[in-house]
Order: structure tokens, then C-alpha cells, then sequence
């Protein structure tokens, strides 16, 4: 028995973002469009639905949304309702915009609404309808119902979390990501990689997360080196597919342990959650590999993903791939946990405060502190 959420509709491949304005008009004619850090890369969008008589309110989002960003936000909004929230951007963007579709209908603290850190709050009433457009192949956002956000006095990051919160429709174009700087692309495509192999593992999978992961993990693993190191559209293509696929699964049946420390880890050094998780997927791996018991489905699975890691980047190497994967990401440009501002003496505290992410009850396995930190290290 399991349930499955996913937005009411998603348009995938290029030139599908051409119709944005159009289905914006369908929820009404004022539009707030939250974009990233360069307003130039969206005007584009706001002159269609100018075009198309829209009044269009823009909202830029500069970096990882942070509580106090959305408290700003939301002061700096008042008393203004759009009739639908289009977001233009990498995960930021759109965890950014879907934090404010939840909380503009909504009355009281920002705060009282957040996991772990605030009273998990039910939102009162539903969210703005929403359009996403990723542009960045990586965290599947446009397809999840949470919203990331970091409490920088807590120095961790949580979630707004809401089956409402998936945007009603995705608009998924690989055109709009072609061109980001090699370390994005980098990050997105491992964090891509990463969402459709931890909801495989995860103790909650189901036959349609897995229908969609076992497709996705080959093409995800195939794809990762010519998307960082050619950027060929079909790469493009394949990683955009790659990250909604992740986007869904994990929005219906969990994560693990690399993002039960991700978001600890992200909260402590705001190094992006990307990065972080290409730093920790292969020690993650080799943990469970130490504890799956032969014969067991956790076993074949991890066997069967270690084999895939084989066949992509250890063909002479049986059993090697997952080392020769983290060895290719440090190649080309990823960074270790260290480089990314945690130090050694950080780790105690973050396994224990790892221990109490949501992620970490997808996990496969119960993991000790002593085999958080064995994890921690070994990603350092």
C-alpha cells in the first residue's frame, strides 16, 4: 500500500517553457516571479507575460533561502496576493518561492510552520498556485512538496514540508540550463545522481518510486560525465530527466543518510547542498556496503548500483566504481567536507545532530555514531 503526489501537470523537453505565460493566465492575471540573482536571465519571461496582460511583481532570490530571507520577503510583500507564483531558477529559487506560496495565505511566524526547529505547524489554508522552471538539472524542486530553508542561529537547515507544496506545474527545459558554470553543473548532476539512488535504498520505496529509479540511476550515472565535462544537449536532456524522475521519488518515498547530513552540514558551512552531497554519496555507499547482509534485497540493490558505478567509471575494476566515482568528482572540481569549512572536531556534533533529520528515517540502516562519523571522515 503507498500513495503517490505529483504536480497536476509537468511538460518536459525543449521549448516547453514557451507556454509559461499562458498557463499563468489560466490562475489569473497578477504574477509574482521569483528569479535568481540576475534579473536579466528572466526578462525574458517577464516580457511574455506582459505580453499576455499579466501584471508581473519580480522577487529575486540570491542565495540558499534562510528564514530570516522569507521573513523579509514576506514583510516586504504586505498585503499583496498573486493569483500565482512562477519560479525562474536552480533549487534556491524554487524552495524559495514555494516557502512563500505556503506562508502568504498563511497567518502567524514563519518559524511556527518549520521542522525540527518550529512546531511543524499545519498550514491553515493552501498554498498559491504555482509554475516552476528549474534551471539547473539537479534537485528535482519542481516536483517535491518541501521547501528547504536554513535557521543560521541554529546552523542547520530544515523544512517547510506541506503535500500541497507541489508546485501544480513543472515546466521542465533543458534549454534553460545549458550554459551554468561547471562547479553548478557539477553539484546539480551528483545531487541529481544522489535523489534517485537514496530513494531506491530508502526503507520506504514503493513500486512506483522504484519504477522510476531504476530507469533513472543508469541514464543518471551514464550522463554525469558528458553533462560536466562535454555539456552536450543530449547529456542536458538526459540529467533534466535524471533530477525530476529524483524529484519524484524521493517526494514519495524519502531520502537517507547523505541527506540526513546534508542539511546539517549545510546549515553549519553553506556550502552548497549539491557539493555536500557529492562529497558524501560514496562514503554513504561503502557504509551500507559494509552492513548489507548477502542475499537480502538492501544487498542486491546496493550490488546492482555499485555495478553501475563499475561499468561508468571503473570497466577494469570490479567493486571499484564507487571510489573511481568520488576520485572523477574531486577531479573535476568537487570539494571535500573540509574544503567546504567543516573540521574534524565538528563531526561529533554533526553526527548527533544528523541523527535527527527527517532524511535519516529513510535510511536503510540504523547507523551508530561511531559509523556516522567513520562516514564523515571518509568524506572529508
Amino acid at each position: 500500500m503507498f500513495s503517490f503526489l505529483s504536480p497536476h501537470a509537468l511538460h518536459f523537453g525543449r521549448g516547453q517553457s514557451a507556454q509559461t505565460a499562458a498557463l499563468a493566465k489560466t490562475y489569473g492575471t497578477a504574477v509574482l516571479l521569483v528569479h535568481g540573482s540576475r534579473p536579466s536571465r528572466a526578462q525574458w519571461l517577464v516580457t511574455s507575460c506582459e505580453q499576455s496582460g499579466l501584471s508581473t511583481t519580480t522577487l529575486s532570490c540570491h542565495r540558499e533561502p534562510s528564514l530570516p530571507d522569507i521573513t523579509e520577503a514576506l514583510d516586504h510583500l504586505g498585503d499583496f496576493r498573486p493569483d500565482v507564483i512562477i519560479a525562474l531558477g536552480g533549487g534556491s529559487v524554487i524552495d524559495f518561492a514555494k516557502a512563500l506560496a505556503a506562508l502568504i495565505p498563511c497567518e502567524g511566524e514563519a518559524s511556527e510552520y518549520l521542522e525540527v526547529v518550529g512546531n511543524g505547524r499545519p498550514l491553515e489554508n493552501a498554498p498559491i498556485p504555482m509554475i516552476a522552471l528549474p534551471t539547473t538539472a539537479g534537485t528535482g524542486a519542481e516536483v517535491t512538496k518541501n521547501a528547504v530553508i536554513s535557521v543560521p542561529e541554529r546552523g542547520i537547515k530544515v523544512s517547510l514540508r506541506d503535500g500541497r507544496m507541489i508546485p501544480q506545474i513543472a515546466i521542465v527545459d533543458a534549454a534553460l540550463m545549458e550554459g551554468a558554470p561547471k562547479t553548478v553543473t557539477l553539484a546539480a548532476a551528483l545531487d541529481a545522481v544522489t535523489q534517485v539512488i537514496e530513494p531506491y535504498l530508502s526503507v520506504k520505496a514503493n513500486p512506483m518510486t522504484d519504477a522510476l529509479c531504476v530507469a533513472a540511476i543508469p541514464k543518471g550515472l551514464k550522463s554525469l560525465r558528458d553533462v560536466v565535462e562535454k555539456g552536450t544537449p543530449d547529456a542536458w536532456d538526459n540529467m533534466a530527466w535524471v533530477s525530476t524522475c529524483g524529484g519524484l521519488a524521493l517526494a514519495n518515498s524519502g531520502l537517507g543518510a547523505v541527506h540526513g547530513f546534508a542539511g546539517v552540514i549545510g546549515g553549519r558551512t553553506n556550502a552548497p547542498h549539491g557539493e555536500i552531497c557529492g562529497a558524501l554519496l560514496p562514503a554513504v555507499l561503502k557504509s551500507h556496503l559494509g552492513k548489507a547482509e548477502k542475499g537480502t534485497e538492501i544487498y542486491k540493490r546496493l550490488k546492482w548500483v555499485e555495478t553501475l558505478c563499475d561499468a561508468q567509471f571503473a570497466p577494469d575494476g570490479p567493486g571499484q566504481g564507487i571510489s573511481a566515482l568520488a576520485r572523477w568528482s574531486k577531479g573535476q572540481g568537487l570539494r571535500g567536507l573540509w574544503e567546504m569549512g567543516l573540521s574534524l572536531e565538528d563531526h561529533a556534533d554533526v553526527a548527533d545532530a544528523a541523527s535527527n533529520a527527517s532524511s535519516m528515517k529513510g535510511n536503510p540502516f540504523a547507523l551508530t555514531k561511531e559509523e556516522r562519523v567513520a562516514i564523515l571522515r571518509a568524506a572529508h
